[in-house]
């Protein structure tokens, strides 16, 4: 089928190429996962002509044309060689006279929506269905950009993506179960029954759907197409076999259940070779499922993310910058964090205090051993990076100052008032990651306290940086998120993940000076601030303006999804049924406009729209 919002269509429902190459399809096409991605995006063309003459200088230039922008058109690039090549008084092309000097902005909008919180019947959002259907609406939309969450498992106390238990590993909670049946990795008769939309209930999600995963991936296993796909996933991913062990050893080892990996038997806590060996023995099965489940997660993602780039929409994911202590990162990788003797963690992440916190915040996650990353050559993070490469266009990296400088607290501290500012590693660590892995597309949460070596920094590796619109009000004209203070580098949002909704902000904790700011800049009356502020980011100079669904739905606080300092209630938003996405046509088709009036159209989709435009006003009208 084709979603059609006035006179333009989204894309065709023909079998795609990539999917026929796929493990993953071969083995079945799910009826849900790929029809909706057939024909290539109008926007590709253009954008690999326009990274092609990105490639001719600056740092940003391996940049996507639809990400950071470059610094000349095919034509401009063309031109310059020509005058270039020219002496003196030399006659010049013949284009000289019809090519302008503006540079293209590559301006473009999207939205932050996490999988958890997307339509289905099961429990929680999925990569099925409506994870495909809001491509299609984002399309619809004339986004360019689907922001996530981590999409690593999370900790299993208060669900938080940010303190996943894997840095690597995918959260399989998150597996289309109706695809699995399609691939015969589950029995139509397996699947939970189905239920009205409401919040995700994670530990009832975890204990449904664990037994009908282990199912599936038993039939992987059996099945001769599968394990082959699987085998050769987990070659080429060889980190998995770490996180699978530690998996299996905190899940399924009645003594360590529960228990920090530097409390365990030395043998397994310093990795001894016997002890690893025994262990992988132990539980041979439990690891092969485990892999099972992540080349899964693995496959329906990337067909996903095939399907949003071919619809002209890059994936963009987020990454910690610190890992949990208690993971299969840490163990693993004992010497490249700043851990004592025994194993446990002697310094952790947090923030000084500040106006928001008396005390800091306080977060717990060891920090690394910079020292032995660099002489390591930086390849843990070389390995981080490249995972995220294949999962994303492009990562925002929460809390990027610590790449500058990092605040170091003493593990017995109960708050993180007591603690001392280090040095990170700078352009170091940037550098062997370009060298390792080519231009690495971030975006820099540079958002609390930022000095002078963290603008340095993000300058210096042309990343853009961020600007928050509800932080914009509250004190004098020279406040960085005010529209008239930001820069093109950069992302426009009305709010995070960590923020209200904007109703909910105008309705709680908007002071009277936050209004009245608001109002005499934006000249808004708050009756439709999300919207309001919606237009402001699409307004803004800044390259990209993301906004939240929640904003987009004109939501209040009751849609959340996080309340920074409060663990537990987080997370849960879903944003409706099976309808919702013919409910938001118009609000798709309002967000088309506003992206058309702020030049956030891609290019080939603006001219799509122009040429619809100019045939529906050719069609002749019957007479009456």
């Amino acid at each position: 089928m084709s979603l059609k919002h006035g006179n333009r269509a989204a894309w065709d429902c023909s079998m795609p190429q990539w999917a026929l190459k796929s493990t993953w399809f071969a083995l079945a096409a799910p009826r849900l996962s790929i029809a909706r991605c057939g024909a290539a995006s109008r926007t590709q063309p253009l954008l690999q002509a326009q990274r092609r003459a990105c490639s001719r200088g600056a740092h940003m230039a391996a940049q996507s044309g639809a990400s950071m922008g470059c610094d000349e058109t095919p034509a401009q690039a063309r031109l310059m060689d020509d005058y270039r090549g020219k002496a003196v008084g030399e006659a010049l092309g013949k284009e000289y006279d019809s090519v302008t000097a503006g540079k293209p902005k590559h301006r473009r909008a999207g939205v932050i929506l996490h999988p958890t919180s997307l339509p289905g019947p099961y429990g929680i959002g999925e990569i099925g269905e409506h994870a495909y259907a809001f491509v299609e609406w984002l399309q619809s939309a004339g986004m360019q950009a689907w922001q996530v969450l981590p999409l690593v498992p999370p900790e299993e106390a208060f669900w938080s993506p940010y303190t996943g238990l894997d840095a690597l590993c995918g959260n399989t909670l998150l597996i289309a179960l109706d695809a699995l049946v399609d691939a015969g990795f589950l029995d139509k008769a397996d699947l939970p029954p189905k239920r009205p939309i409401a919040d995700v209930d994670f530990p009832h999600v975890l204990e449904e759907r664990s037994p009908l995963l282990r199912k599936a991936a038993d039939r992987v296993r059996v099945s001769k197409a599968a394990r082959e796909g699987m085998e050769r996933w987990r070659a080429a991913h060889s980190w998995v076999e770490d996180s699978a062990l530690f998996y299996c050893l905190t899940h399924y080892d009645a003594d360590l259940e529960g228990v920090a990996w530097w409390e365990w038997p030395e043998p397994l806590r310093f990795r001894e070779a016997d002890a690893l060996a025994k262990a992988r023995a132990a539980y041979h099965d439990d690891i092969e499922r485990f892999i099972a489940l992540q080349w899964i997660f693995d496959d329906q993602w990337k067909a996903l993310k095939a399907c949003a780039n071919e619809a002209g929409i890059q994936l963009v994911g987020d990454m910690p910058i610190y890992v949990g202590g208690q993971s299969a990162d840490v163990w693993a990788h004992q010497r490249l964090f700043e851990l004592g003797p025994d194993g446990a963690p002697q310094f952790v992440s947090g923030v000084p205090p500040d106006a928001f916190s008396e005390t800091g915040q306080l977060w717990g996650s060891p920090l690394y051993e910079w020292r032995a990353q660099k002489a390591d050559g930086y390849k843990w993070w070389v390995q981080r990076i490249s995972r995220s490469l294949e999962l994303y266009d492009e990562t925002r990296i929460d809390h990027f100052r610590g790449f500058a400088g990092y605040w170091a607290v003493g593990a017995k501290e109960e708050t993180a008032m007591n603690g001392v500012w280090k040095k990170g590693p700078a352009g170091d660590l940037f550098q062997a990651l370009e060298q390792a892995l080519g231009h690495v597309p971030i975006i820099a949460e540079d958002l609390g306290v930022i000095t002078p070596d963290v603008v340095a920094l993000r300058e210096a590796i042309g990343a853009p940086g961020m600007v928050v619109l509800q932080f914009a009000w509250g004190s004098d004209a020279d406040n960085v998120h005010l529209p008239h203070n930001h820069y093109e580098n950069s992302v426009c949002y009305p709010g995070t993940h960590d923020n209200e909704t904007a109703v909910g902000w105008w309705r709680g904790s908007a002071g009277r000076q936050d209004r009245g700011a608001l109002a005499d800049y934006l000249g808004s009356d708050g009756s439709d601030v999300a919207w309001d502020l919606i237009r402001a980011s699409f307004a803004s100079v800044s390259r990209t303006a993301i906004v939240m669904m929640q904003d987009i739905m004109r939501l209040d606080n009751s849609a959340r999804m996080n309340l920074p300092g409060q663990a537990g209630g987080n997370w849960a938003w879903r944003m409706g049924g099976p309808k919702v996405w013919e409910r938001l046509a118009p609000e798709a088709d309002a967000l088309r406009a506003m992206a058309e009036t702020y030049g956030r159209l891609a290019p080939r989709a603006a001219a799509a729209d122009e040429e619809a435009e100019e045939l529906e006003g050719a069609i002749p009208v019957a007479a009456e």
